[in-house]
């Protein structure tokens, strides 16, 4: 008797495993089919387009904007302000009064748009990242009071003008990263560029389109020679 309950009771217990699996496969087979997103890593050698769009309304104003012969910026004050290529540039004048926190929007007064400041006579350059008003986190003042050290370091070869090109009457590639540099007009368009870099055609927008990042590896080669290893006979 008791291994007859005991078949009983299994072949019970199997029954309702099967209903709650069978109950459990029906709703899911009711429910509409999806394909998972997975996230993808962003991290390539451009960062969003969007970027160099920020500045597009002003394009046609720096097209035709005379450029100012009196004041004009060269790449040499343009990197003789930055501890090496590639650095946030350090700040060159004083501060306003009261800014001596870090962030508020005292710089974006003169560097979110640009314009002429008749107090150092020359241009406001444009900030490329306006949306980080915490500028004084990577900007800082000059002090150039204090005394140096000889030293033996070697000084980073600065990118220069016109030697970007593929291939001769190709469009310069860029020759510096451009994390937080994504917005091109804002550094090569307008009065505050330098002379050597200013673009002459602000109105192409889409600058990425035809200028890339330079990547190009160089190895050094031996200069090739040809010999004769044939003997006369």
């Amino acid at each position: 008797m008791k291994k007859r309950l005991g078949i009983i009771s299994f072949f019970v217990i199997l029954f309702i495993t099967f209903i709650v699996i069978w109950n459990y496969s029906y709703k899911k087979g009711l429910e509409e089919a999806y394909i998972p997103i997975k996230e993808q890593s962003l991290d390539f050698g451009i960062p969003s387009e969007k970027g160099v769009f920020t500045r597009a309304e002003f394009a046609l104003d720096y097209l035709n904007m005379p450029v100012d012969e009196a004041h004009q910026r060269s790449l040499e004050t343009y990197y003789d302000n930055r501890a090496y290529p590639g650095a946030p540039p350090s700040i060159p004048h004083e501060l306003l009064k009261g800014e001596r926190g870090i962030g508020g929007k005292a710089c974006l007064q003169c560097h979110q748009n640009g314009g002429f400041v008749d107090k150092f006579d020359a241009y406001a350059p444009v900030t490329p990242h306006p949306e980080m008003i915490n500028c004084r986190q990577c900007h800082v003042a000059q002090n150039t009071q204090t005394l140096f050290a000889i030293s033996n370091a070697t000084k980073i070869q600065a990118p220069k003008a016109g030697v970007n090109n593929a291939l001769p009457g190709s469009p310069p590639m860029m020759p510096h990263g451009i994390q937080m540099r994504e917005n091109c007009l804002s550094c090569h368009a307008g009065p505050a560029a330098p002379k050597e870099i200013r673009v002459t055609h602000p109105e192409r927008v889409n600058c990425r389109q035809c200028h890339v990042p330079d990547i190009r590896e160089f190895a050094d080669v031996e200069i090739f020679t040809r010999t004769n290893n044939h003997q006369n006979e």
